[in-house]
């Protein structure tokens, strides 16, 4: 079994349904022999498509070499597409927060988070991946984990809070406020002393 990861060059930040009907379209065309500069910076088995570079790799590695290709096309100004998750990494917009970071429970770790990437991901919350957050190590933190009727979100900044929520756009809306440098959520929510 392996795992895929495509990157490719978009004008504008696209949506994951757009991202996946770009990529199965790659997909149905031949690899070509002319391999783009950027595929020599990606990790895995690399296939070059017209205007498109897929990266493949094992379950074992996708974890590390994953986040490897995310860098690479952040740096180089690529959509990055994940089939396995249905996801897509715009370059922008991102949060204010420089070096934020975004983990999930299955093992994904992202530097500088694209804002539609974090609403996304925080969609797919599930026991195989049972937490979503957004760190900046050393400062601030918000996560989120699913429970029965709702989910439960920790924020710490000096002091450990827990809120519970019912609804995942007001975790959806809480995120991108924390993103953003907003703290409308402290104020919304109930919180509770940890």
């Amino acid at each position: 079994m392996s795992v895929e990861l495509m990157v490719w060059d978009e004008a504008a930040p696209i949506g994951k349904d757009q991202a996946r009907a770009v990529y199965l379209e790659a997909k149905r065309g031949e690899p070509t022999t002319d391999v783009p500069e950027v595929a020599k910076e990606l990790p895995g088995v690399v296939t070059a498509y017209p205007g498109h570079v897929l990266v493949t790799m094992t379950p074992d590695t996708m974890d590390e070499m994953s986040g490897q290709v995310f860098g690479v096309a952040r740096a180089h100004g690529l959509v990055c597409y994940d089939p396995q998750r249905d996801l897509v990494h715009n370059v922008a917009p991102l949060g204010v927060y420089e070096g934020m970071q975004l983990h999930t429970g299955d093992g994904m770790v992202v530097h500088d988070p694209d804002l539609g990437l974090v609403r996304d991901v925080l969609g797919t919350m599930a026991p195989q991946n049972p937490f979503v957050a957004l760190v900046n190590f050393g400062r601030h933190f918000i996560q989120v984990s699913p429970e029965k009727g709702g989910f439960e979100v920790e924020y710490k900044e000096g002091t450990l809070r827990r809120a519970e929520v019912g609804e995942l756009e007001e975790i959806r809306r809480a995120f991108h406020e924390y993103a953003i440098g907003e703290r409308g959520f402290l104020e919304r929510l109930r919180w509770e002393s940890a």
